[in-house]
């Protein structure tokens, strides 16, 4: 006879569970891979790498690594390839024991950034383990006096394996007492049954001995035995009898020991000793139940005596047994089903994966900081649990698989707010009371250069006095940096530009690391009153940021200059006194105008004063209707800057003194002052010696070339022939361009038939390009002894007519302090004068001579050097140390002359050729 111990409702049910679980992790978004229990050392997994689009070449760099909790290293993945292979022996049984579903959870982890992926390795179940009973023979008393169908229960065999390998089916020796029945689909209390089919007879069959076979369904079949020896005893009437074969008893787990389980209760209709009965558990109750609880053998009552755990066992078989004292005893039989209640005895689990800090400022929202997974030993709502992070702020948690969660980055940090933070992760359960666990970690935020130096000041205002000491500290200017380490290392350094002639640096310098401000030479009040400059702070990050502030040095004055007296016969322009005012205030409220007030009456005074220099000069040369004493009343304003606007003012007197009162004067005062003048006397003594050789070698000159000219017109031949006809060549080059003209002339010194060759030259220096001669129409000398000039009707404005100052015999320097003026009766302002065009041609020299005569060419030469001598005399004038290295710089004479670099070599070769 053979039976199967797992009908097809229970398939059904295991079968609907495998389809619910796989359908739950196909749609979590996981991975999900299948291997067999028992497979061998590198058995093939999964492309793991690959399905979670990793690239090969990043999985080192960023430190790719497999992590499965409890699991030891039953999997690990090849770096080279990617693939997930099997590194150790897998037994499903001691990895799940009996759950149907049995999976390795494996938790990837890559940084660079930090990402988690969960993978699950379900191992599926092979036939490795046969049907076990629990004993190898099983013993059993049964009375001659049995009625038929009486039962008698087995233990049946147990089998480690899952679904259909588990799956047992029972057949029973051939014989002809017994029938092995299966009992009804009730899970609980599932057991077999020996069924008696013919009476027994001790007299003709004391013993009989059965063997029953358990048969699993895996392929292959594997199988298990059990002896079953029955002894027939001598007839006593009647066996204990429970109330029912089955009970069940629900039990809260941490139950005190002593506390009663249950109490059954057996009957037996015999009397006397044969109805007495004696309560047991069965020979085939598990050693677990033996240590968990205990039976009282004469009233039947169950108590606890050990730790009740339903973590440990969720449910407790105890098969129980009465037996009577009959001589040949008689026994019953019950099961007792305890089904452990939960309760809320365990803490969350609260457990750190991985850390990717410190975290950098600049980290985009979403970044994940952190890996942590929670549980809970108990079921249920005892068994949920919920994560809170305390501060929230800038963090978040956030689930990601199951019972695992992620810190990451909610909203924008700064460490410059916040340098680190303490969080705090709470789980709790759901239970009543709840329980809880905590878990803190330090977030560190690392410093990224976002943050510029900044000044304590955009402005700084600093007084230093003329005459300082070369390299003297004269500020300190310093900016803070509200970055870390090196992004906060800021260094200091000149914005360069330059002031007038010269660069900055050759004024000031600033210390790179300290800020000090060092003034690299004297500097002098009368040279240089403001100097305004700034000063670069720039941090050590990548990429570097930086600021600016600006200083602005005011030269303060000291008196380092002799005093002069003003004589009446004193020009236009001469400077009398200096007015010099102070603002405590910085910055535009410090800037200071100077104004000259009305005198009294309305007079027109000869005096003013600088706007911003607090000069006070002369506008027009002093004479005797000028008042001796004047009066001045300076007015200082804040330059309109101020607000509200402030002023202040200064009196200034001036005596007027002769010229020879001044003399006088002045001699005292160099009397008094010989010893601090002495330098510079020897100085102009210098001077006027170089000026004295000059003045002898030109005059030296000119009456040697005088002789030479002298010698040579006397030296030269009378002969008609000499002098032949021929066209004189006019050429003249001066600031209104070049021009040249032929024509014939008498002869003049040669005597003859024809008239002799005669070369006009005229020659100016190098001097700016005037309108050329085609806008020029023509300039004559009227015989009348004034100037005569011509122009074409229609010309555009700013047409050239000609050089009327210069014609005049006026200098350009006077022209404004003369107050000349043109005027014309009834012609409006038809003409003007300008004197900015003046300028570009301060001296022009015209010379006609008869380059035709040795004796002229080398007057014409030595007019050449005059000329040239001249021009260069008394126009420039640069200063140059003594003792100045090679290359130092003296001025830019060149753009000071006027002239334009490319026409440097063209104006030499022009020359040369005039010169020959």
């Amino acid at each position: 006879m053979v039976f199967s111990m797992r009908g097809g409702r229970e398939i059904r049910r295991l079968l609907l569970l495998l389809l619910l679980l796989a359908a739950w992790e196909e749609g979590s978004g996981q991975l999900h891979y299948s291997v067999p229990e028992e497979a061998k050392h590198g058995t093939f997994v999964g492309r793991i790498a690959q399905d979670l689009g990793l690239e090969l070449a990043e999985l080192v760099p960023r430190l790719f690594r497999v992590a499965s909790k409890g699991r030891g290293d039953l999997l690990e993945v090849n770096l080279q390839n990617g693939i997930l292979f099997v590194n150790s022996r897998i037994d499903r049984e001691e990895l799940c024991g009996r759950s149907a579903a049995c999976g390795i959870h494996l938790e990837v982890i890559v940084e660079q950034p930090l990402q988690v992926f969960h993978v699950e390795v379900e191992v599926k179940d092979i036939n490795d383990h046969p049907p076990v009973f629990p004993e190898t023979q099983k013993n059993l008393f049964i009375a001659e006096s049995r009625l038929l169908d009486s039962r008698f229960p087995l233990e049946g065999a147990s089998d480690a394996d899952i679904g259909v390998n588990a799956v047992l089916t029972y057949r029973l020796g051939h014989n002809e007492y017994f029938a092995l029945e299966k009992p009804t689909d009730d899970m609980r209390g599932n057991r077999l049954r020996l069924v008696l089919r013919k009476h027994l007879d001790r007299e003709d069959v004391p013993e009989i001995v059965l063997v029953l076979t358990a048969t699993d369904g895996g392929k292959p079949e594997l199988t298990g035995t059990v002896q079953i020896l029955i002894t027939v005893l001598d007839a006593n009437d009647n066996a204990p009898a429970f109330d029912r074969t089955l009970y069940t008893v629900k039990l809260p787990e941490n139950t005190t020991n002593g506390t009663l389980v249950i109490k059954l209760n057996a009957s037996d209709l015999d009397e006397g000793f044969n109805g007495d009965i004696f309560y047991s558990f069965s020979t085939d109750i598990a050693p677990i139940v033996k240590s968990k609880f205990h039976i009282d053998p004469i009233n039947g009552e169950i108590i606890v005596k050990g730790h009740i755990d339903f973590e440990e066992s969720k449910t407790y078989e105890i098969l129980v047994e009465g037996i009577d004292k009959g001589q040949l005893p008689l026994s019953g039989h019950c099961t007792v089903i305890v089904e452990v209640e939960d309760t809320n005895d365990n803490v969350p689990d609260l457990e750190f994966k991985s850390f990717s800090l410190p975290i950098r400022e600049d980290a985009p929202v979403g970044t994940i900081i952190a890996l942590l997974s929670v549980s809970d030993r108990d079921s249920g709502a005892n068994g949920q649990v919920t994560c809170s992070l305390t501060p929230t702020a800038p963090f978040k948690l956030v689930s990601t698989f199951k019972n695992y969660y992620s810190l990451v980055l909610d909203s924008a940090l700064d460490r410059e707010s916040v340098a680190a933070y303490e969080l705090e992760v709470m789980a709790r359960d759901g239970g009543s009371p709840p329980l809880s666990a905590t878990a803190r970690v330090s977030v560190e935020v690392a410093d990224v250069n976002d943050n510029a130096p900044a000044f304590t000041q955009a402005e700084y205002t600093v007084f230093v006095k003329e005459n300082n000491a070369p390299g003297s500290h004269i500020f300190t200017v310093s900016a803070r940096d509200a970055d870390a380490q090196e992004n906060a290392r800021v260094s200091y350094s000149l914005v360069e530009r330059r002031v007038g002639e010269r660069a900055l640096s050759s004024y000031v310098s600033v210390h790179a690391e300290s800020g000090k401000v060092y003034a690299l030479q004297p500097l002098d009040h009368e040279e240089l009153e403001l100097l305004c400059f700034q000063v670069s702070a720039r941090d050590a990050g990548v990429p570097a940021l930086g600021g600016n502030a600006t200083l602005q040095v005011f030269v303060l004055d000291e008196n380092d200059n002799a005093p002069a007296l003003l004589p009446r016969a004193t020009g236009a322009g001469h400077v009398v006194a200096k007015v010099r005012a102070m603002d405590a205030d910085s910055g535009y409220n410090a800037w200071l105008s100077y104004e000259l007030q009305p005198a009294a009456g309305g007079a027109r005074s000869p005096f003013r004063v600088g706007l911003y220099t607090g000069e006070v000069s002369t506008t027009r040369a002093l004479d005797e209707a000028d008042a001796p004493r004047q009066r001045l009343l300076v007015l200082v304003r804040d330059h309109d800057h101020g607000e509200p606007p402030l002023a202040a003012t200064a009196t200034v007197l001036v005596s007027l003194v002769e010229n020879g009162q001044a003399l006088k004067t002045s001699s005292r005062a160099a009397a008094a002052a010989a010893a601090g003048a002495a330098g510079g006397a020897a100085a102009l003594v210098d001077v006027n010696v170089y000026l004295i050789i000059a003045i002898c070698a030109v005059s030296s000159l000119l009456v040697l070339t005088l002789l030479l000219y002298t010698a040579l017109r006397c030296s030269t031949p009378a002969a008609g022939g000499a002098c032949g006809p021929g066209k004189p060549a006019l050429v003249c080059s001066s600031g209104v361009g070049s021009w040249s003209s032929s024509q014939q002339r008498r002869p003049r010194v040669c005597s003859g038939e024809g008239p002799p060759k005669t070369d006009l030259m005229a020659f100016s220096p190098s001097l700016p390009q005037a309108p050329s001669s085609a806008d020029i129409v023509s300039l004559k000398n009227a015989g009348s002894g004034q100037l005569h000039y011509s122009v074409p009707e229609e010309a555009k404005h700013g047409t050239f007519v000609g050089r009327i100052a210069q014609d005049l015999g006026l200098e350009l320097a006077e022209l404004v302090p003369r107050l000349f003026r043109v005027a014309s009766k009834g012609r409006g302002d038809l003409l003007e004068t300008s004197p900015d065009y003046w300028q570009k041609a301060e001296r022009i020299e015209m010379v006609c001579l008869d380059v035709g005569d040795p004796g002229a060419r080398l007057l014409l030469l030595f007019y050449m050097i005059i000329a040239a001598w001249e021009a260069g005399s008394g126009q420039l004038h640069y200063s140059v140390p003594e003792e100045a290295k090679h290359g130092t710089f003296v001025g830019r004479i060149a753009q000071d002359l006027g002239l334009e670099l490319a026409e440097l070599l063209g104006n030499f070769i022009f020359s040369s050729v005039i010169f020959v």
